[in-house]
């Protein structure tokens, strides 16, 4: 496994992957996603958990866009043309939500809509030993649907499936020729039927965790359950935690298995989202099954690094600095150092040195320059 001291800097890099692959023909997004996007306040520097009638102070405070605003802008940050539809309030979370996502980070929110007299859903995380805990508050969501009856042309598209639901611009996009990615919570039915996944035949690739895998297939270990899996979706990904991931191309036969990076994880938060988004960005670059899942384990141990989740997601510039920092480290195996050697001809010059952390930025105070 490749050291990296749980260091990790940020600067602002413009990197294209699918330049070579663009043509005038191309669909005006690479990825399209819709779901709920709360506004996330992270306390941070907590040497233990809040105890019951006593009060705790956090060393730090940050917040920013979560829900699917994480997936969003770890795609961005990767370069990739990024269409959001979502519902915002009208209050002032709401308003702070889509400036940063949009100004900030350069997403598209054209299908998105702001709704009167809706309280934006909030989310405060505390972290502490490499965990967190969540407290959650949201009104009744607006009664129609956040996402337009049509989506927008997109190469790609990541869906969050329902259990016994279908969400008609899946199909719908499918039959456009948009290459469906999904992910899958927890069954709160218990029920862990792949049947009531119904949306699950439109998609290209599935990439539950290694225990959503097991009860979907009620298999007895990750690997067996991609296999299974493959029976129900061409690309099977599961993630093995500390383990890595494995995944299964179900039309090729071929298999891949990544280990995961050693790294020193402040918060997880967010570490699911910017593993698929890496995992999509590498298949839509047309990269092998092992590069893809290299790539997506790496820009997702860059994530737990960092606090918060879209705070956390990393961009080229830190990747690259990530790069230049383990082939400077003593020792280091060459058999490591080869199987990420295929993004050197991707990264930026790293102008600024390691470590730099990225700011948090707080309501109410302007981003600076």
């Amino acid at each position: 496994m490749i050291e990296t001291n749980g260091e990790r800097p940020y600067c602002q890099a413009h990197v294209d992957p699918l330049a070579g692959l663009r043509t005038p023909q191309d669909p005006p997004w690479d990825v399209y996603l819709t779901g709920t996007v709360f506004l996330d306040i992270i306390f941070t520097g907590l040497d233990t958990a809040p105890v019951r009638g006593t009060e705790s102070w956090a060393r730090g405070l940050g917040s920013s866009p979560g829900g699917v605003a994480n997936m969003a802008t770890a795609l961005a940050r990767l370069g990739l043309k990024t269409s959001l539809a979502a519902a915002f309030g009208d209050d002032h979370y709401g308003e702070y939500c889509w400036d940063a996502l949009e100004q900030g980070e350069g997403i598209d929110l054209a299908p998105s809509r702001t709704v009167p007299d809706w309280h934006s859903p909030v989310t405060v995380s505390m972290a502490y030993e490499g965990e967190r805990t969540m407290v959650s508050h949201g009104h009744e969501p607006p009664p129609e649907e956040p996402a337009p009856e049509h989506a927008p042309r997109a190469r790609a598209a990541v869906a969050s499936l329902t259990p016994g639901t279908r969400a008609p611009w899946i199909a719908e996009s499918a039959r456009a020729g948009t290459r469906i990615f999904a992910d899958v919570g927890w069954d709160d039915t218990g029920r862990w039927d792949l049947a009531g996944l119904a949306d699950l035949e439109h998609c290209e690739a599935f990439l539950p965790n290694a225990d959503e895998a097991m009860r979907y297939t009620g298999a007895d270990c990750p690997r067996a359950a991609a296999h299974a899996l493959t029976e129900h979706v061409p690309l099977a990904v599961v993630t093995l935690g500390a383990e890595g991931a494995y995944a299964v191309d179900g039309r090729t036969g071929e298999t891949a298995e990544v280990p995961a990076i050693a790294v020193e994880a402040l918060d997880p938060t967010g570490a699911g989202d910017v593993f698929v988004a890496g995992f999509v960005m590498g298949t839509l670059a047309d990269w092998a099954l092992a590069d893809r899942l290299a790539f997506a384990g790496l820009t997702a141990a860059l994530s737990v690094q960092e606090f918060g989740g879209s705070l956390s997601a990393p961009g080229w510039a830190e990747i690259a600095a990530w790069w230049r920092r383990v082939q400077s480290v003593d020792d280091q195996e060459p058999a490591a150092l080869r199987r990420y050697a295929f993004l050197e001809s991707l990264l930026p010059e790293v102008t600024r040195p390691w470590p730099l952390r990225r700011a948090v930025p707080t309501i109410g105070f302007r981003r600076s320059a």
